[in-house]
């Protein structure tokens, strides 16, 4: 599924989370997973505070599991993918997760916690997490790849950069970050079965990079592990149909469905029955030809 690298505090055992179910099989269905996106932060740019409160979020996230998520990803901590990220301590993000993680792995589809500390991700693991889910790819927390290696766990492998450039070739640049993430994953001895990788959209990108990751995604495929997309609601779809956040609906799911046909195994999502409707829909379409 995934994995880091570096040396990291002693945990408990290496063995997977109770809920991790094994890779092959959950993307042995015949469509993309759609994976929910939780955001217990005040500060998240599509909606950010609304769902701080345990409450708020836990509904949230029994809704998406209702509406079909395969996996949820929950994240205390705002990696705004437009440059204005607000760290926090690891203190906040571990609070702002233990009112909701126990309640959210008790829903019975696989957790994945989106953090760059690898301490929180050990934590979660502890508390039920499945998979690590790290927007620099191993590159910025030394000691997340150990982490993953010694847990067993899937490791989502994100693009990353400190800011968007626009000459550059946006597809090479990625290409040499994920050979650099791999390497740290083989030498801190992670198994490359459970590593997805994930393009970064809108990440250190411009609007136009980011439609270039979508368009070229199959490019990807030369390292023979799964992708997932995270394209929902994000800026680029603005650049091309002005919107705010929350009405990017339309461009998101236009989004998705050109992923899946690209090649995408997981689509990280806000609007997950929306999403599940179009890919559905498209299935049945593309079966009458």
């Amino acid at each position: 599924m995934i994995a880091r690298d570096a040396p990291v505090a002693r945990g408990p055992r290496a063995t997977p989370a109770a809920n991790a179910a094994d890779l092959p099989d959950l993307l042995a269905r015949r469509r993309p997973l759609v994976m929910g996106i939780l955001n217990v932060t005040p500060d998240s740019f599509s909606d950010g505070g609304q769902f701080l409160n345990a409450h708020a979020a836990l509904a949230h996230a029994r809704a998406m599991v209702a509406a079909g998520a395969d996996l949820i990803d929950a994240g205390a901590e705002s990696t705004r993918p437009y440059g204005d990220a607000q760290p926090v301590p690891g203190a906040t993000e571990k609070a702002r997760l233990a009112g909701v993680l126990p309640d959210l792995v008790a829903l019975g589809v696989p957790v994945s916690l989106d953090t760059m500390k690898s301490e929180i991700a050990q934590w979660a693991l502890d508390h039920g997490a499945a998979i690590i889910n790290d927007v620099w790819g191993l590159q910025r927390d030394p000691g997340m790849a150990a982490l993953a290696a010694r847990r067993g766990v899937p490791v989502i492998v994100m693009h990353n950069r400190e800011r968007a450039e626009a000459d550059i070739d946006i597809m090479a640049d990625m290409e040499a970050f994920f050979a650099r993430s791999l390497d740290i994953a083989e030498r801190a001895g992670m198994a490359r079965a459970r590593i997805v990788l994930d393009p970064g959209i809108g990440f250190g990108k411009t609007p136009q990079q980011s439609m270039i990751a979508l368009a070229q995604l199959a490019r990807l495929r030369r390292f023979g592990l799964p992708i997932l997309v995270g394209a929902s609601r994000k800026r680029f779809i603005a650049s091309v149909s002005p919107a705010p956040p929350r009405e990017r609906i339309g461009g998101s799911i236009a989004a998705a469905l050109l992923a899946a046909t690209n090649g995408a195994d997981i689509l990280r999502v806000h609007d997950v029955g929306e999403t599940l409707q179009a890919l559905r829909v498209n299935d049945a379409i593309r079966g009458c030809q």
